[in-house]
């Protein structure tokens, strides 16, 4: 994994997670531990998707339950259910709450799916097809069907819902 964290490895090699249903692909460069579910401390008066406070190698970090963060149900912590700290270069001290981490994924044997030219009934021109190719996280379709969703953690943490976690 260091390896590909470095950039050695030619392949594009990322951290495949799900996330309630959703199976989507983390940068190694933006993945920092992955570890099992211990003790989660709570902290009043925050949103229901922020878990409260953990200690990761003497470090204490954020939870957020990602699931629950995009309007799905909490995740159930179980026996498969890890949570992924942010890497230190990201000098944000938060992680995420995971159902599961499916392994490494290379992209390059997969297919990008294009941004849809369509939204609800309007056709979008090429100037708003771009921008939201921009903004959009890419979507790749893997051999057996399966579609993935980058996420991308340098995004996330701009997020200014993400930022906030009070109520």
């Amino acid at each position: 994994m260091q390896a590909a964290r470095s950039g050695a490895d030619t392949h594009n090699n990322q951290l495949g997670l799900l996330v309630g249903e959703e199976r989507l692909l983390l940068s190694l460069q933006e993945a920092g531990e992955i570890v099992a579910v211990d003790s989660i401390t709570q902290v009043p008066l925050t949103q229901d998707w922020y878990l409260g406070l953990t200690n990761i190698r003497g470090t204490l970090i954020s939870v957020v339950d990602f699931a629950c963060f995009q309007g799905h149900p909490m995740t159930v912590i179980d026996k498969d259910a890890r949570i992924i700290s942010f890497s230190t270069t990201l000098a944000f001290n938060s992680a995420l709450l995971v159902r599961r981490v499916l392994g490494l994924r290379n992209v390059d044997e997969m297919t990008l799916q294009s941004v849809p030219r369509m939204i609800g009934r309007d056709i979008l021109n090429d100037h708003e097809a771009a921008a939201l190719a921009e903004t959009s996280p890419a979507r790749y379709m893997d051999s057996e069907s399966q579609l993935w969703t980058e996420l991308k953690l340098t995004q996330l943490i701009r997020d200014p819902r993400f930022l906030h976690v009070g109520i």
